[in-house]
């Protein structure tokens, strides 16, 4: 609900004074609608987006050639000079990732919900700025404190650049994790040279970050259970005992695995099997056509 306000917020103070009224509510009540059915970011099970890239049907396409090519999109979509390129990747790698990955359109809504909230709230900041006087230029303005809260023409260019820029490449990384498992992309990673304890920590970190999110979950379930949230005094009296806990809960599974590893012969480098995937026209399309435009549009609106 507060993302979809927000979002609601934003669009209204980007098009304001560029549309006319009924359009700009009718665009300002789509946007919300849509946030809403989206259902919000959330973590059913662990490790969601390595089980979403496993069952996706881009898993069987060649894990380097993919990885490459978003780094190329994403690298031509943060130069960019305006909006409309960025904006055009993001539905093109959306679409892609929906229609050919398997993504559930849902789901993929779901994910963005976490990023769009650090969007939204960056484009809150971009587009309203204080003011002694009220600009002449002003769209959208508010009395504030002796002043005005105020957006102006040029905040709404640099505020859709922004946000065009950030959502292609949420695009890019979301294409990118969404169709390829953890150990392909380590696999990727160890030929491109990243030092092994790099690799090493991203693994233990990418691991460690969900399952501390599901006993964290299932500790507060339990507190809840046994009214240990009723009242805020007996509230923050839970909530430290449930961090205290989570704590030291992760000291102990942090042990019990390190052991495990080591009695399996753990010789400080954790080993996947990656098979070889050849790169496939299907591929070569979803990431072609989408590199050809983007130079192009960069070129076009330089």
């Amino acid at each position: 609900m507060i993302a979809a306000l927000l979002a609601g917020l934003v669009f209204f103070s980007l098009f304001a004074g560029q549309l006319p009224p009924v359009w700009l509510a009718a665009v300002c009540l789509l946007v919300v609608l849509l946030f809403l059915l989206g259902g919000g970011h959330h973590h059913d099970s662990v490790l969601t987006m390595d089980v979403y890239a496993r069952r996706s049907r881009l898993c069987r396409e060649n894990a380097a050639f993919k990885t490459v090519g978003s780094l190329c999109l994403l690298i031509i979509c943060i130069c960019s000079s305006s909006p409309i390129p960025p904006l055009c990747l993001f539905l093109f790698l959306s679409v892609a990732t929906v229609a050919a990955g398997g993504v559930k359109l849902r789901e993929y809504l779901s994910l963005l919900g976490l990023p769009a909230v650090f969007l939204l709230l960056s484009g809150l900041t971009l587009l309203w700025d204080f003011y002694q006087k009220l600009p002449e230029q002003a769209v959208v303005s508010l009395p504030f404190f002796g002043g005005w809260l105020a957006v102006v023409p040029a905040a709404q260019s640099l505020a859709m650049l922004v946000l065009s820029r950030a959502l292609g490449a949420v695009s890019c990384l979301y294409f990118l994790s969404l169709s390829t498992p953890l150990p392909e992309l380590l696999a990727v990673l160890r030929r491109a040279h990243v030092p092994a304890i790099v690799v090493e920590l991203a693994v233990l970190i990418y691991r460690y970050i969900f399952i501390l999110l599901a006993t964290f979950r299932d500790m507060k379930d339990s507190a809840a259970s046994r009214l240990g949230y009723r009242g805020l005094k007996r509230s923050l009296r839970t909530t430290g005992l449930v961090y205290g806990g989570l704590l030291a809960n992760s000291f102990r599974r942090a042990g019990a695995c390190f052991d495990a590893m080591e009695s399996r012969c753990y010789t400080g480098q954790i080993a996947f099997l990656t098979p070889k995937k050849k790169v496939t026209g299907k591929l070569i399309c979803l990431l072609g056509f989408p590199l050809i435009g983007m130079l192009a549009g960069v070129w076009l609106f330089f």
